[in-house]
């Protein structure tokens, strides 16, 4: 049975907006594939981890028949990549098994049935939702999403806090170690909502989601969130559970405030990160008259450092931190400058960005 014809592009692009999420060894061999739907002249593409699903539609000259068919996504993907640019592919359908065709290519590959194949229930639509920039949601996520926890045993960690609340939408993450918190307006009557992304979705988020003005639609509904932009139909699970009191964490009154050029401020650091510890990756900073010391050593007893000079003329001080904490901030702010605030070596120092309230960075000083 003839299923479609149509340009290698067609195909690829839309499967691989989908495919990200599928895992490789699943315990239930269905989830490895992709549900193909051909209905007139549209075609869609399903993919789900159980967890989260993606669904993208494409509208395109297609011919052939209507049907719907699983097939394994890797697979089928690693066959449209492989293919030269502009290549007509034609699929057809033949006793359970899906043939690719493009000039002299034919790929035979095994189906299993449509019926089989697991769909979340989306929420209804009258459940309230809002929208942003596709831009400034992407921003944001990449102003806070580096803080998340990777399989950590408090699993709430393990994902991203989003807030909407008094015409704000809030993200914050942590690790236990260091938080990071971002806001930014937005125009919605939504009620106080606050909902823990999964890591997984997050990162899918940031994969998809385009620096344009376009829309992005978001659904925040009982235990399921959907973002909608584009073709693309993203629906997640929630992650259930209590994310730390956030605001506690964040000093409010520290005396102490140094701002540094950020690109300068990375370099010193990355380059007195080749020396520290592999395991620990602590640097001290040593706060003098006018200067800021950044010192690494590690177990083979070889040192670095480097001297800033800075506007400060108060008591010293001598502060250890994980050097990874403080280039993941640096690395993902775009702005010229940072804040550093500080108060003494035992307590959590807070990095913000002039001019911009709504970005918050604390990190936990370690012993050195």
């Amino acid at each position: 049975m003839h299923l479609l014809t149509t340009t290698r592009d067609t195909l690829l692009g839309p499967l691989q907006a989908v495919a990200g999420i599928v895992e490789k060894r699943h315990t239930l061999p269905i989830l490895s594939n992709v549900l193909l739907e051909k209905h007139g002249e549209h075609l869609t593409m399903l993919a789900t981890d159980i967890e989260i699903q993606i669904r993208t539609t494409t509208a395109a000259e297609l011919g052939g028949s209507d049907a719907e068919i699983t097939v394994a996504a890797r697979k089928l993907q690693d066959i449209l990549r492989a293919l030269p640019d502009g290549a007509e592919v034609q699929l057809n359908l033949d006793d359970k098994r899906l043939t690719v065709k493009a000039g002299k290519s034919r790929f035979a590959l095994q189906t299993l049935p449509a019926t089989d194949y697991p769909r979340m229930n989306l929420p209804g639509s009258d459940n309230p939702c809002f929208g942003v920039t596709q831009k400034a949601f992407k921003r944001q996520l990449a102003q806070v999403s580096y803080a998340m926890a990777q399989q950590d045993i408090r699993y709430y960690l393990n994902g991203l806090l989003l807030i909407v609340a008094d015409g704000e939408l809030r993200m914050v993450a942590t690790d236990g170690h260091r938080l990071a918190y971002a806001a930014s307006p937005v125009a919605t009557e939504l009620a106080r909502t606050e909902v823990i992304l999964p890591r997984k979705t997050v990162m899918e988020l940031a994969r998809q989601l385009h620096d344009t003005d376009d829309e992005l639609e978001i659904v925040l509904a009982g235990n399921q969130a959907v973002f909608r932009f584009g073709p693309v139909e993203l629906v997640s699970k929630l992650i259930d559970g209590k994310f730390p009191d956030y605001e506690r964490v964040i000093p409010q009154n520290h005396p102490g405030l140094l701002t540094f050029p950020r690109a300068a401020l990375l370099a010193s650091l990355s380059r007195v990160a080749i020396l520290t510890n592999d395991k620990f990756r602590g640097v001290r900073l040593v706060l003098g008259d006018g200067t800021l010391k950044i010192v690494s050593t590690n177990n083979e007893q070889e040192e670095a450092q480097e001297e800033i000079e800075v506007d400060y003329h108060g008591d010293p001080l001598d502060i250890g931190f994980n050097v990874t904490y403080l280039l993941d901030v640096l690395n993902n702010v775009s702005a010229d400058a940072i804040e550093w605030r500080f108060a003494d070596g035992n307590s959590s120092a807070l990095i913000t960005v002039p001019g911009d309230t709504g970005f918050k960075y604390v990190v936990m000083p370690m012993r050195i």
